[in-house]
Parts: C-alpha cells; sequence; structure tokens
C-alpha cells in the first residue's frame, strides 16, 4: 500500500510579505471520488438461478454507509425456504450444465468474468468504499486488482487439472456453499468463487449482512457474462441464514472466512458429515523487528500492517515485537509517522484510514482500548480531526504492553497497535507463538539465516520477511491452531474444490 506524507512545511518566498524563514504548511485538498457512474438500487433481492427475486416471505433489512451511517439500500433477509431454493438451483446447474462442461469452456467464462471486472474497477471500487468504509485507494488498488486476478490465475487451471494433481483423478464436489466476511467482500468472494467454479463446481454465496452491495454488483456481472443459470447464487441474511446454507444436505462443500467462534459452530454443525470444509478465522500476527532491520522500510511495513484497511484485517500485524536495542528510536519514528495518516472520508483519495464498518465493531474496538488502558499500557493516539458523523476510530498505540493484557491476546480488528520488545531471537519466537491463533507473521532483517530459522520455528500460516499484508493469487493462505484449517489460493485453493481419485 503507497502512503502519503504528512503536510510538510517550506519556506516562505519573499513576495508572500512574510517574516525571513517563516514556514507555510502545505495543505492537502479535498479529492473525493467520483460516484456518478455508480447506481445503487434502492433494493435488491435474492440472486438465484441469474435472476432477482423477493425472498419468501418477503422481507428485508437496511445496508448503510459507515461512513455517513447514511442507508444505501435496502436487501433481501433470506429465509430457511429460500436457502433451499438456492441449493437445489445450485444443484440442478451442476448436474444439468456446470460439471459437464470441460475445463477450457469454463475457463471462457472465468477469464470473461476477469476482464469485466477489470472493465467495471471504477464501479466496483466506489461500491466498495461505500458499503465497507475502506479508503478508496485501497479498494481501487488492491481490493478490485487482487479480485480480477483470482480469476486469471483459476481460469488458467481449469483446463490443467490432471497437472496440478499429477497421477490422481480430480473429480469436482458439487455444490459449494461460501460465507464470507465484511472486511474485504469483493475479494473474499473472488477468492472462494474463483476456484470453486474452474474445478467444475456451483456457488451459493452468503455475504455479511452489512456488506452485500459488492456481490450483488457481481451478480451482474455474472449475467453480463452469460454465466449458464445457477451456476452462481448469492443470498443475504443474518448469521443463522448462513447456517442454514452449512447444514443443508445437498451442500457438498463449506467455506467460511470469519470469526473463530462462528467457524467453531461451522465445524460442529458439519461433524459426521462428508461435507469437505475449510475455514479462515481470526488472527493476532507478530510483527518482528530486529537490530539490523532497514528502520523507515520497516515503519512502512508496521503502518501497513496494522492501519491499512482500518486494521480489519484477520492478518493484521497488531503485536509488535521490537528488539530492545532499537526500540526508542523506532518508537520515535513510528509515532511521528503515526501522526502523519489522515482519517476521513473514505472516498478521498488522500484518506489513510476510513470508517470501521460498523457501530457494532466500533464498540469492541472501544471496549478493547479501554481495557488496555485500564491494566496499564500506556496509549498515544495522533491528534487528529474525526467526522462529526460516521464509525471512526484513532489510529491508536500501546505501549508497555505485557503478554497477559487483552490487547495483546484477543482479535481487536481495529486501528490499534499493541508494541513489545524482546532481546533473543528465541524469546522472540516464543513470545511471538504465545497466542491460540497462528494466521500470519512479519520478520524484519538482513539476515536471511536468521529469516530461515524463524519462519521455520514460528507457527503461522504465512511470514513475511521485510513486508506485510503481500498476497498473490499464486501464493497459499491460511492458518494453524485457532486461525482455522485449510488453504486458499495458489494450488491449495484448487485442492479444497475436487476429491481425488487414485
Amino acid at each position: 500500500m503507497t502512503m502519503t506524507k504528512k503536510p510538510e512545511t517550506r519556506p516562505a518566498p519573499a513576495s508572500w510579505g512574510l517574516a525571513a524563514g517563516a514556514h507555510v504548511p502545505w495543505e492537502y485538498a479535498s479529492a473525493p471520488e467520483s460516484t456518478d457512474h455508480v447506481q445503487i438500487k434502492p433494493e435488491y433481492g435474492l440472486f438465484i438461478g441469474n435472476e432477482f427475486a423477493p425472498s419468501k416471505p418477503k422481507r428485508t433489512f437496511e445496508v448503510i454507509n459507515p461512513a455517513t451511517e447514511e442507508v444505501l439500500a435496502r436487501v433481501a433477509r433470506a429465509s430457511a425456504k429460500d436457502v433451499d431454493r438456492a441449493v437445489t438451483v445450485a444443484r440442478g446447474a451442476y448436474h444439468n450444465t456446470w460439471s459437464k462442461l470441460p475445463g477450457s469452456e469454463r475457463a471462457k467464462y472465468l477469464y470473461r468474468i476477469a476482464r469485466i471486472i477489470q472493465e467495471r474497477s471504477r464501479e466496483f471500487a466506489v461500491v466498495e468504499t461505500l458499503n465497507s468504509g475502506k479508503p478508496i485507494k485501497e479498494s481501487r488498488d488492491v481490493d478490485v486488482p487482487l479480485a480480477a486476478a483470482h480469476f486469471f490465475y483459476y481460469a488458467g487451471w481449469a483446463d490443467k487439472l490432471d497437472y496440478a494433481f499429477p497421477n490422481r483423478q480430480p473429480r469436482s464436489l458439487g455444490v459449494a456453499a461460501q460465507i464470507i466476511p465484511w472486511n474485504f467482500p469483493l475479494m473474499m468472494l473472488a477468492w472462494k468463487i474463483a476456484p470453486a467454479l474452474a474445478c467444475g463446481n456451483t456457488v451459493v454465496l452468503k455475504p455479511a449482512s452489512t456488506t452485500p452491495l459488492t456481490a450483488y454488483l457481481f451478480a451482474d456481472v455474472v449475467r453480463q457474462a452469460e454465466l449458464p443459470p445457477g451456476v452462481v447464487n448469492i443470498i443475504t441474511g443474518p448469521g443463522e441464514i448462513g447456517m442454514e446454507l452449512v447444514r443443508h444436505p445437498e451442500v457438498n462443500k463449506v467455506a467460511f472466512t470469519g470469526s473463530t467462534a462462528v467457524g467453531k459452530m461451522i465445524a460442529r454443525a458439519v461433524a459426521g458429515s462428508d461435507k469437505k470444509l475449510t475455514l479462515e478465522l481470526g488472527g493476532k500476527a507478530a510483527n518482528i523487528v530486529f537490530d539490523d532491520a532497514p528502520i523507515d522500510q520497516a515503519i512502512e511495513g508496521i503502518i501497513n500492517g496494522i492501519y491499512f484497511n482500518q486494521g480489519e484485517v484477520c492478518c493484521a500485524g497488531s503485536r509488535l515485537f521490537v528488539q530492545e536495542s532499537v526500540y526508542e528510536p523506532l518508537l520515535d519514528k513510528l509515532k511521528a509517522r503515526l501522526s502523519t495518516l489522515r482519517v476521513g472520508d473514505p472516498l478521498d483519495k488522500n484518506t489513510d484510514v476510513g470508517a470501521i464498518n460498523s457501530a457494532g465493531q466500533l464498540a469492541k474496538v472501544q471496549e478493547l482500548v479501554e481495557s488496555g488502558i485500564e491494566e496499564g499500557a500506556e496509549i498515544f493516539q495522533p491528534d487528529c480531526q474525526l467526522p462529526d458523523r460516521g464509525f471512526f476510530f484513532r489510529p491508536t498505540l500501546f505501549t508497555g504492553v505485557s503478554q497477559s493484557h487483552r490487547i495483546a491476546q484477543e482479535e481487536i480488528f481495529g486501528p490499534v497497535l499493541s508494541v513489545l520488545t524482546f532481546r533473543t531471537p528465541e524469546e522472540a519466537i516464543e513470545k511471538a507463538n504465545n497466542t491460540p491463533y497462528g494466521l500470519s507473521a512479519g520478520v524484519w532483517t538482513e539476515k536471511g539465516s536468521r529469516i530461515f530459522k524463524m519462519v521455520a520455528a514460528m507457527r503461522a500460516g504465512v511470514v513475511w520477511a521485510n513486508t506485510f499484508n503481500r498476497f498473490d493469487p499464486t501464493s497459499p493462505f491460511g492458518g494453524y491452531k485457532e486461525s482455522g484449517y485449510g488453504r486458499e489460493g495458489g494450488l491449495h485453493g484448487l485442492a479444497a474444490y475436487v476429491r481425488l481419485d487414485a
């Protein structure tokens, strides 16, 4: 993520009539992204069989803009009957059309989807920002390009599954139930739908109830790409509708990204069945900085690791471990850099930290920050003016944090960083692994041998070296322990959507 600089000062020209040596701050003019090219309908139905239809019985709920608290649209609230209808349609499409197509034909549809996402990228970026609260530059430069890239990548594998699994016979599973979170609505959709379709499965997707709008925009892409009816279906509603989908007897595969608590409920629900299951759950990533690390580069990696997407990232580097010998200079630079982050209108291209996704999530962040203060940690927040409306929270940094503090143990899912220290690599490893989670980690050092040692010792699914939060469709992503199991992305992402016969 490219971070912009704090407004700097410069000597005033003599022609300005100011005192010699006087400095004038560089001011950032507002640069809002245009929304003229975006049309959000006042109401959306369920997307089943390539058609939008109201739920039965007809019920709706509001979807709001977290930056303004204004209603964006009303969305259908699915019932158990709607879930059954969507799965039945997906099952019919699987047997009648999609599973019978050769891989080369499935690839054509996936390539078409990828190209349409690229062509409509500005539209997707604006809708994603309006609905989720994330800065437009992140939607524009990260979420939308990565979504298209996943469809391009898996389109390339659709007719090469025999090469992906040598000496095995891959077979599609059937109907995939996919439940995605609110922090990366479009990207999580692509991570799940692309490999499922490439392997010959059909899909029933349930987006988070607070962020369904890019999923509905994707439904329009499905029709534009002329996918056979029923291959992709989208239903909306609260968590219990997701559980109805998980428990449906005609579902063959369940993929879930979200909280650990819900992931455990899903695991119990599918236990004893033959449904394949992948879970990508919570995280409490360690970001470890050694004394030989390039400090300025590490500062940017730390900022990207925890304040990207308001910290609403499962793999966020929310625990910073700094070697004692560089703790003070790094902390000084980190506080100065934190003071340059601009919090505000997510549609403004200058904004670094947007709105928290919902009032409930904001309350959770506030409660955990209060616990950090009560437990004796020292808080630092930059002096910045928050908007009068919307769910905003200042970028926050805690020092004097111990391993037992809640802010060091619990996933906050907000722009809150806990800073701890270590002396030796062995101590860093022990502290980094002292968590029930195991999703990701980061290491900052110029010694390649140390990187390999740390990567081998840390119990995390992804370990970044001298960078953080870098994603690629060719690389698998997933965790250990309470961060779930299974992998998405790369060849590993294909394996989750096939059965392998000898």
